[in-house]
């Protein structure tokens, strides 16, 4: 549910696929309200009191968001996009996801199903129905979701990367070693992949 990580994905795919790299991408659970009640919360208070502001800014900002998603070819409805919701039960399918080699497929999907049709990420049926559009098997998810399975695991990479320092996100970590923040533009991420040699640096 963090419009920035939307952005952050897309350049990052961009600056990849502009430099020829087929990268191994693993996506690592972040809660950024894991006490968040189902049913979720009116998505201009919830940031009023978390942040502050004016309606006025976080119209501003809400524009900049969609304006940064178009550039990049990702849509944002933000007269949709009215709330903000728990995230776990996703996290806990993306972890399923990355097992079954559709993790990336699947966070793509979960990222235009909140932000471009406003649907709620920890709605089962929701859920299941994306998972079974990119070609997960529809009965298993709604197994898991119907457990308690990889809960352990999710909050475990969790509590790991909060370990090492992340306390926001896209946080993106090169080779296990390398910490790019923010959701940036394609032009940084390639400078970035340049520079610690991931891909070939420019001629001239």
């Amino acid at each position: 549910v963090c419009p920035w990580c939307a952005i952050g994905l897309q350049a990052l795919l961009a600056a990849l696929n502009n430099l020829g790299i087929e990268p191994d991408l693993h996506l690592q659970p972040f809660e950024l309200n894991p006490d968040m009640p189902a049913g979720g919360e009116d998505i201009a208070a919830h940031l009023r009191r978390k942040y502050g502001g004016s309606p006025a800014q976080f119209a501003q900002s809400q524009e900049m968001i969609r304006e940064r998603g178009a550039q990049l070819g990702f849509h944002f409805d933000m007269h949709k996009r009215t709330r903000i919701f728990n995230t776990f039960d996703a996290h806990r399918l993306l972890h399923w996801a990355e097992e079954a080699g559709q993790q990336l497929a699947l966070k793509q999907a979960l990222f235009r199903a909140y932000f471009g049709e406003g649907l709620d990420p920890g709605d089962h049926d929701v859920l299941v129905r994306i998972a079974a559009e990119v070609g997960l098997d529809a009965g298993v998810a709604r197994e898991i979701l119907g457990s308690d399975r990889f809960a352990a695991e999710v909050r475990a990479r969790e509590r790991f990367y909060r370990s090492q320092g992340i306390e926001g996100v896209p946080a993106i970590i090169i080779n296990e070693r390398h910490l790019i923040e923010g959701g940036q533009p394609v032009t940084v991420f390639e400078k970035v992949l340049r520079q610690l040699g991931v891909a070939a640096p420019l001629a001239g």
